[in-house]
């Protein structure tokens, strides 16, 4: 069973040999030859998307539609449709009969993640799914039928939910057929060293930067910090010290200041407010749109120097012909070229030299999600999962920013 375990998590980008972890997998697996609906739950950020994934590969659907849903990112005024689909003229828009995902997946799996922010009307439609396999479309009194797996996720305590009223005890009865708990990073800490050790061997050949070493410090501060944001911020903690630390060694100080919630605290999760939030994601938007110049400005000295000849370029712009061009200057010379400034006394340093007008926190961002989405063809879903955030923030500054 061991070396079958191993299998599954070199399949699937799982690091960790903690029993616990083993122990959901080992679930998994075996929930998966039956049709038994599952709840998979765990703090935010400690790879429950992993699992839906297991249950239907290891299930006799395997060669059925697998869909995931984020339940939290759709509006509540379109999740009915997003799940069982519309009649046509339904509602205004609604031009076209569309299939939801219930009808499209039949013979598949769904996952519905965050399942906890399903509004009350849609938990009754669900749990008539679940129950009997029917459901109606948006504007229809047609019952159709669907063979659907079930697997659900959610971070937050159902059981309060249902006590405040917004959680229906049945369905969660229902959806919690076979429940699988996946453990906080910091109750496996033997794990945490491990998966840094992945990442920033990852960050290392995705920048072009060598890895990451700890001193002894460091790796003990590493292991005994509590991870509020488990795997997720690990992953995103090791991507910032891989792009902005010069020295490639780190030592506790040197550590420390990535670290965002009290040391030594034991709190089972880190409760930040929407301004936390919203600064951290302000952050990391900083943090990949620095990333991404590094990368156009490795690509314009490249295209520069093919073009080079001796020490001078041969280029129409004026502000790039009247200097000699070396390749460490090649930042300065951009500028240059592009605010029509004089000249300044070339240096080599390889920094990345931008006006300062441009690093408004608000165009990065801006940038960030419009590139993402370009990139992605417009798919919210793929575009969060690039900018590493929920879909539900993105689709909070799509609508900040008209885009």
């Amino acid at each position: 069973m061991i070396s079958n375990l191993n299998t599954i998590k070199q399949r699937y980008g799982i690091i960790g040999f903690d029993p616990a972890l083993d122990r959901a997998i080992d679930v998994a697996v075996q929930v998966a030859k039956t049709d038994l609906s599952v709840l998979v739950t765990g703090e935010s950020g400690v790879g429950k998307e992993n699992f839906p994934r297991i249950i239907h590969d290891y299930s006799n659907r395997k060669n059925g539609v697998y869909i995931a849903v984020n339940c939290g990112a759709i509006p509540e005024g379109t999740i009915d449709s997003e799940l069982f689909g519309h009649e046509k003229g339904a509602f205004t828009g609604a031009v076209d009969l569309r299939r939801g995902y219930f009808e499209s997946a039949d013979g598949g799996t769904v996952f519905l993640d965050e399942v906890a922010d399903l509004p009350l009307s849609t938990q009754i439609r669900l749990l008539r799914v679940l129950e009997s396999g029917e459901f109606i479309r948006v504007g229809s009194s047609k019952v159709l039928k669907t063979n659907v797996r079930v697997v659900a996720a959610t971070n937050v305590n159902i059981a309060d939910r249902i006590a405040k009223g917004k959680f229906r005890e049945d369905l969660y009865y229902r959806l919690n057929s076979v429940p699988i708990h996946v453990p906080a990073l910091r109750e496996r800490k033997g794990d945490i060293y491990p998966l840094f050790i992945k990442f920033t061997t990852d960050f290392s050949e995705k920048y072009h930067v060598p890895s990451i070493q700890l001193d002894e410090g460091a790796r003990q501060l590493l292991q005994e910090y509590p991870w509020p944001g488990n795997v997720r911020q690990l992953k995103h903690v090791t991507e910032q010290i891989s792009l902005l630390e010069t020295n490639r060694t780190l030592t506790t100080e040197m550590l420390a200041p990535y670290l965002t919630a009290p040391i030594g605290s034991n709190l089972p999760a880190l409760v930040r407010s929407e301004s936390e939030n919203n600064d951290q994601f302000q952050r990391e938007i900083l943090f990949k749109f620095i990333a991404e110049m590094q990368r156009e400005i490795s690509e314009l000295k490249a295209t520069v120097n093919h073009l080079a000849s001796g020490n001078r370029v041969a280029a129409n712009n004026k502000s790039l012909q009247e200097y000699p061009l070396r390749d460490n200057d090649l930042d300065i010379e951009i500028t240059r070229a592009a605010t029509d400034k004089p000249a300044v006394e070339p240096h080599y340093d390889d920094s990345i030299v931008i006006e300062e007008e441009d690093l408004t926190m608000d165009k990065m961002e801006k940038s960030a999600i419009i590139k993402a989405l370009e990139r992605n063809h417009n798919n919210r879903k793929l575009a969060a999962q690039e900018l590493h955030i929920s879909e539900r923030t993105l689709y909070r500054k799509i609508k900040e920013y008209g885009l």
